[in-house]
């Protein structure tokens, strides 16, 4: 028995003839060609993928149960995996200072925040790499079991038949910041070509569901999960119904501090089957009952009907970053093309926004000198940093990397905001102030009507309305380059 971690960034699925391979990311495909062949064989000892629980954040840090899932209950000693978990929880666990400075950095500046907490995340990932693997958001982390060289077993490791239902949790927790995604890494791809052929069918599913994913909200589940269940049924399912296979969207037990993953439950499809059956896959997620609840339920008849999952609740600790979820500023769109002038509008308006950065400034100096402090400093830089963000993610090289600083800039768009709303209270307390006492006429630096103060911020938050409207469309242009994908009709999607 071994534990072994494969490389944690989704990246491209096994390279196959024909398939597109993202040339922005530099690789020997010789090389590539021999890791992806070791992998290949490597997932034949495969026994068992056990997640973790929790999201990884500073409140809720991933953790493992201490009892053994029932797959490898068999295979294990449990002292030696109680060992096992300890050593893994005690180093996935945050210090309480790291916590205390994302509290401080949300409150101040929440990109920063953001980045910060990212930065610890990937700090903590290099201290179990050794045996633990995650998705490209630091968010979903599992543990692979194999059957060591020198153990014989008859029975392991299971085909995929015997391994239904089998789990598949999203990557993501539905945010801005981190939509939900299905990881599908050389393992799972090489389990599930025993069924379904991943160069036609398995890989489009994949692209075609994530495509789907970027657009729920978290904080509206009801409402925009209803397109993801409509593509299982319409795209995915009567494609899989050839290989006698089907998908459910399921969510799986919450933990202690009542965070639930959402993800998959992939089950073989038999003419006495009911989806609904499908409640227990225990061992899914760490070791507890993974009580992966179907979002569908028959009627009186006997067709499938959304209801359980949606009308499921879903509560976050992370308040401040909730609550910049919601905002209609910040959400994924489906692509719109035309990148380019995508990119030429947003440098326009970053032009354009700091240029009204720096008549707003003076315009304030000419009236105190506290009032420009104010702005600047509530919140810390706010009002200027978009701008060298933005910069930096235009002139990013490679799509991940720019669109995962576009994100950050979109963060430090609407962060400025507050500081334009400081802006307008200075300039409207000070226009009150001189309006009731003429002693001191208002006169602004370039002698504007004293009733016009309110021009320069008011073009600010039209500006950085329009600024983030733009940066969803650069973003999901970067993100997804195959507009097929958003193809309602079910012929063109499995065409291109």
């Amino acid at each position: 028995m071994k534990f072994v971690g494969v490389d944690e960034l989704p990246g491209p699925a096994p390279t196959q003839h024909g398939s597109q391979i993202d040339h922005s990311f530099p690789f020997l495909e010789s090389l590539n060609e021999v890791l992806e062949t070791n992998r290949a064989e490597e997932s034949h000892s495969h026994v068992h993928r056990m997640y973790f629980l929790g999201p990884n954040t500073f409140s809720e840090p991933w953790h493992l149960p201490h009892t053994p899932p029932e797959q490898i209950k068999e295979i294990v000693y449990e002292g030696p995996f109680n060992t096992f978990v300890d050593e893994i929880n005690a180093i996935a666990t945050y210090q309480w200072w790291e916590g205390a400075m994302y509290s401080i950095l949300a409150v101040l500046a929440y990109p920063l925040a953001c980045s910060w907490q990212q930065w610890r995340r990937r700090l903590k990932l290099q201290r179990l790499r050794i045996k633990v693997a995650a998705t490209s958001d630091l968010m979903l982390a599992y543990v692979d079991f194999f059957l060591g060289g020198d153990e014989k077993r008859t029975d392991l490791p299971p085909p995929l038949r015997q391994r239904f239902p089998m789990s598949l949790p999203f990557g993501g927790d539905g945010s801005y910041m981190a939509p939900f995604c299905l990881h599908s890494d050389n393992i799972v791809t090489s389990l599930m070509s025993q069924s379904i052929p991943p160069t036609t069918t398995w890989y489009r599913i994949v692209a075609g569901l994530n495509a789907q994913l970027r657009l729920v909200c978290r904080g509206r589940l009801r409402v925009t999960l209803l397109p993801v269940l409509r593509w299982l049924e319409s795209h995915a399912n009567p494609a899989l119904r050839i290989y006698g296979a089907r998908i459910d969207l399921a969510w799986f037990q919450a933990t202690a501090c009542d965070y639930r993953h959402y993800g998959l439950v992939v089950y073989a499809l038999e003419e006495d089957n009911d989806p609904v059956s499908v409640r227990s896959i225990a061992g899914a997620i760490g070791n507890e009952e993974s009580c992966a609840n179907s979002i569908y339920k028959e009627d009186s008849s006997g067709h499938l009907i959304e209801e359980t999952l949606i009308s499921q609740p879903h509560r976050s600790n992370e308040s401040y970053r909730y609550i910049l979820s919601l905002s209609f500023m910040l959400h994924n769109t489906k692509p719109v093309g035309h990148q380019d002038l995508v990119g030429l509008v947003i440098s326009m308006l970053l032009l354009g926004d700091f240029s009204l950065v720096l008549l707003t400034l003076l315009q304030l100096y000419s009236i105190s000198l506290v009032d420009v402090f104010l702005v600047l400093f509530i919140l810390p830089l706010g009002i200027l940093l978009p701008f060298p963000a933005g910069i930096n993610a235009l002139f990013s090289h490679g799509p991940r990397r720019s669109a995962g600083l576009a994100r950050i800039h979109a963060l430090w768009n609407l962060t400025s905001l507050i500081n334009v709303v400081v802006a307008f209270v200075c300039g409207y307390v000070h226009y009150k102030t001189q309006a009731s006492s003429k002693k001191h006429p208002f006169q602004p630096w370039n002698n504007m009507d004293e009733s016009e103060w309110w021009i320069f911020p008011a073009g600010l938050v039209v500006c950085k309305m329009f600024q983030s409207q733009l940066i969803n469309w650069h973003v999901a242009n970067l993100e997804i380059q195959d507009r097929s994908l958003y193809s309602n009709d079910f012929e063109l999607f499995w065409q291109s």
